[in-house]
């Protein structure tokens, strides 16, 4: 909760209501094997799990202090693994329009845009990549 919080803290403002990351139920992530941690003491982590018949890359955050030195695409990588090792074919994952890192961030790892949809109050941006 608290990287998830520092890491997203600068979003509030452009999208005038906390994102759903500072939401999210870490609890029932960690009951249901879909929140992976990483450091010491903890800085960074990713939430994926199945989506019908793909795997969903929900949320990925690294605290303010381990910015910039790859955790970030480290977890997605393991992320992919996982959906990979559990048979899924294809990762999928959205982002908000105004976390403008990210428009850049997912191509460059392979992800192509898919759709641009308003959804739930935010204008969100949809990718998917292969897995096989």
């Amino acid at each position: 909760r608290v990287i998830a919080r520092a890491a997203y803290a600068p979003y509030v403002a452009a999208l005038g209501a906390e994102p759903p990351p500072m939401l999210q139920d870490f609890d029932a992530d960690l009951a249901e094997n879909a929140l992976w941690v990483t450091g010491d003491p903890a800085n960074a982590y990713v939430v994926a799990r199945p989506k019908g018949a793909d795997w969903l890359l929900e949320n990925v955050a690294v605290a303010p202090e381990g910015q910039g030195k790859g955790l970030g695409g480290a977890l997605i990588r393991f992320a992919e693994a996982e959906g990979q090792r559990r048979g899924f074919a294809k990762v999928v994952l959205y982002t908000n329009l105004h976390m403008t890192a990210n428009l850049s961030l997912y191509p460059a790892l392979g992800y192509a845009e898919t759709a641009r949809l308003h959804e739930n109050g935010m204008d969100r941006i949809y990718f998917e990549k292969s897995l096989t």
